[in-house]
């Protein structure tokens, strides 16, 4: 009997659990199909917005990597090095509306079994852009999308009321969320920026909202390294650089801590994880936590733009996982989802070599005993 890889996820049935993320291998309907094609379970477009998007002159992504002999990290191309992690500065989709309009129901009438979601991103200083929130879901659903996804993460907005600059604030999560929930007629995820101290408060906000999901993370913010032989940046245009993305395989434990927090804080809702993943095993840490789905994006952009490699050593890496453990009884995801979750601790509760002797970095006798947190950031 073959593997079941198939999943049910905010009330969409998915035929594998992997998705190509929101990014630069998702701008377009050729590249999504081909996605369909390869065998991604799901496919979340590049964001589509209202407002004029203009890229930076110049490369818009590159990848560092680090040589195998010595500690050297750079993004010049070269022999005997492996990958680190992708580097990009590049907005959301530069194409209208208009654009997206009258393709993305042709996406799904092609492939009418696959998950479509689409990626959309207004702003939030104004009772106007709220509408324009909603103005762009009913658009996207009415084209037939199976779910949307809400850009709360883009790291290098320059608008003050986009992008990350939503994520990091509880309230605008909330207040955006609910403005798309009053008219969507299909799932909603909010996809949050890593930059926050406490990524489950915002989740919380999300959550209150009316989100039906949360993805994490998107890159984390960061700038190019310095050519020591140039003293150039490695990304600029003119000699000037600024704030970009981080991802690939160097945000992967980050990217699982921010998850942590969250899935610890709501066990019983849905999460859908991004960063570092190019095969089974990386997707399996997102699993354990409690994630339902996860999203690739840098593995599959160095795999033909759209990961048709990547997506089949996913696929096989869990069938193989499912028929090492049949023996467990497990059939499917959710027979392992979550497993590792609680296993995340506070530092004080890992076992001492004296037990007795520890009393949480403070002296045995003379402090209160400390209080315990608050569980705001679990009312939803």
């Amino acid at each position: 009997m073959s593997a079941d890889l198939s999943v049910t996820f905010t009330g969409i049935r998915f035929e594998n659990p992997f998705l190509l993320a929101s990014a630069p291998p998702t701008e377009s309907d050729t590249n999504i199909m081909r996605a369909f094609e390869a065998g991604w379970g799901g496919v979340v477009t590049k964001t589509i917005g209202l407002h004029p998007v203009v890229n930076v002159a110049g490369a818009k992504t590159k990848f560092l990597r680090t040589d195998v002999q010595t500690p050297r990290v750079s993004m010049k191309s070269r022999p005997d090095s492996v990958l680190h992690s992708s580097w990009n500065w590049e907005l959301i989709s530069d194409k209208p509306l208009d654009w997206w309009i009258g393709r993305l129901s042709r996406i799904k009438k092609t492939h009418p079994k696959k998950v479509l979601v689409a990626s959309i991103m207004a702003g939030s200083g104004s009772d106007k852009e709220l509408h324009n929130w909603q103005l762009l879901t009913k658009a996207c659903q009415d084209e037939g999308v199976d779910g949307l996804e809400l850009n709360f993460s883009c790291p290098h907005m320059d608008r003050e009321d986009m992008g990350s600059n939503i994520g990091k604030s509880s309230g605008l999560c909330s207040v955006v969320t609910k403005a798309v929930k009053e008219v969507a007629k299909v799932p909603v995820w909010t996809k949050l920026t890593p930059s926050t101290t406490d990524i489950a408060v915002e989740a919380g906000a999300a959550f209150r909202g009316g989100a039906d999901a949360i993805t994490s993370s998107n890159t984390f913010p960061s700038i190019p390294l310095v050519d020591p032989e140039t003293l150039e940046f490695e990304m600029n245009v003119d000699g000037y650089t600024s704030s970009g993305g981080l991802g690939g395989p160097a945000i992967l434990p980050l990217a699982l801590a921010k998850m942590a927090q969250m899935t610890h804080a709501f066990p019983d809702k849905s999460f859908s994880g991004i960063g570092g993943i190019s095969d089974f095993s990386h997707a399996l840490n997102y699993f354990l936590l409690g994630c339902g789905t996860v999203q690739v994006c840098t593995a599959a952009m160095l795999d033909h733009a759209i990961g048709p490699n990547v997506i089949r050593t996913l696929k096989q890496g869990m069938a193989e996982f499912l028929e090492k453990n049949a023996h467990r009884g497990w059939t499917s995801l959710e027979d392992f989802r979550g497993l590792r979750r609680d296993h995340v601790v506070p530092q004080s509760q890992i076992r001492r070599p004296n037990p007795g002797e520890y009393h949480g970095g403070h002296e045995a006798e003379g402090y209160a005993a400390p209080e315990a947190a608050p569980e705001l950031s679990k009312k939803v």
